[in-house]
């Protein structure tokens, strides 16, 4: 009876490696719904990285120009979109024109939307407060041609109209016109923006990207060849709390929040479930021994 004690003892980490996946599901999904059925507020420290693209946002002055870079498609939409929206508000509040484009074969229509969208909601008018280019392909030709002109690659803007023939783009006509350029990116777009867009014509640029990106960019940041950088949903609750505008940013951060905290228990539990496995066959080892 004690040895068959003791055998049900040295299972107990056996079970926990072997758990049915269904079980992890089920939990997963009881940690997304729970911030549904009990809402609450996730406390955001705000990093330097994203104050400083607020910051460059906040001292436009009305009529400057920046060039807003949508390259993301709905696979990265909730990360993206949210600090996208809040950047769009803050600018056109600022009374700062703004030029789009998108550079992600999937993103046009979807960032059209959010254009057309948010400007109605700020009493912005197209082909003067600003103007969506719309989306050509090989980003890396095309952000060497609009550093020439913007007429190269986009000679009519997203809805056929010629970009001649449209009063906000009159004065405009390359990277020296702008005050800089904030590239939101779910790929590696992010990466031809720093080698075109800042090395080869210096235009002042800064990066929103996804949280798993957010590490390869640090150290553009830190040299200095990107002014600010908004990492994930997290970097987009800091502009939203910054802005004082809660919006989709703020709202994710409890659901992510709790779904992190389950994966990192689940991890603790079977990190220790492997040690007292290997614990246990050591012994076992040295018994037979």
């Amino acid at each position: 009876m004690a040895n068959g004690a003791r055998a049900e003892e040295r299972r107990w980490y056996d079970r926990l490696l072997v758990v049915d996946r269904r079980w992890i599901y089920l939990i997963l999904a009881l940690a997304v719904i729970l911030p549904a059925i009990v809402p609450f507020d996730v406390s955001t420290g705000i990093s330097t990285e994203v104050r400083r693209v607020y910051g460059f946002v906040d001292d436009l002055k009305p009529g400057e120009v920046v060039h807003i870079a949508i390259d993301y498609d709905p696979s990265t939409l909730a990360e993206l979109h949210p600090m996208t929206e809040a950047i769009l508000r803050q600018a056109f509040n600022r009374g700062a024109r703004l030029i789009f484009t998108t550079l992600s074969q999937f993103g046009p229509a979807m960032a059209e939307e959010m254009i057309t969208r948010v400007a109605a909601e700020t009493g912005k008018k197209r082909g003067v407060d600003y103007t969506f280019l719309g989306y050509k392909p090989y980003p890396g030709i095309t952000i060497l041609a609009m550093g020439s002109n913007y007429r190269v690659p986009f000679p009519t803007d997203y809805y056929g109209t010629p970009v001649d023939s449209i009063p906000m783009m009159r004065d405009i006509h390359n990277f020296r016109n702008v005050k800089g350029v904030i590239a939101l990116a779910g790929g590696n777009v992010a990466d031809f923006w720093i080698q075109y867009g800042n090395a080869k014509y210096g235009v002042p640029l800064g990066l929103g990207v996804t949280g798993v990106m957010a590490s390869d960019y640090y150290p553009y940041l830190q040299s200095g060849q990107i002014f600010g950088l908004i990492p994930g949903m997290k970097g987009a609750a800091e502009y939203e709390l910054l802005a004082k505008r809660q919006g989709q940013g703020s709202r994710g951060m409890p659901y992510q929040m709790t779904t992190h905290l389950v994966i990192l228990v689940f991890m603790v539990i079977t990190n220790i479930a492997y040690l007292a496995q290997r614990a246990a066959r050591k012994r076992a080892g040295e018994v037979r021994r």
